[in-house]
């Protein structure tokens, strides 16, 4: 669990907690360092408490992440795809708004 209470996943557990999950999945791939990704912690706190009963919010630290990463192709901080049947289905990048967020996965959840 994340400091902004958003649960976090590791390359050891994706598998199962994202591909395996039978509600679509969010997932921010983030990092320490970029301060984008920091200015989404309340914005993805808000949605996974709004959403949790449709979607599940969870982060991936790309530094200490790096197969999930690069299996992703991720390249830019805050990346965030979203996962539903155990495929990605949506890519965004970039912080936004939570209003802004929340139209974007309208046709995804």
């Amino acid at each position: 669990m994340t400091s902004n209470g958003v649960p976090e996943v590791t390359d050891a557990d994706f598998a199962a907690e994202v591909i395996g999950s039978d509600l679509p999945v969010l997932v921010e791939f983030t990092a320490d360092w970029c301060p984008p990704c920091r200015q989404m912690a309340p914005v993805l706190s808000a949605l996974a408490e709004e959403e949790g009963d449709r979607l599940r919010v969870v982060q991936l630290n790309v530094d200490r992440n790096p197969a999930t990463t690069n299996a992703y192709k991720v390249l830019s901080m805050p990346t965030f795809l979203v996962f539903r049947g155990g495929e990605p289905v949506k890519s965004m990048v970039g912080s936004r708004p939570k209003r802004r967020l929340l139209e974007e996965l309208a046709d995804v959840v």
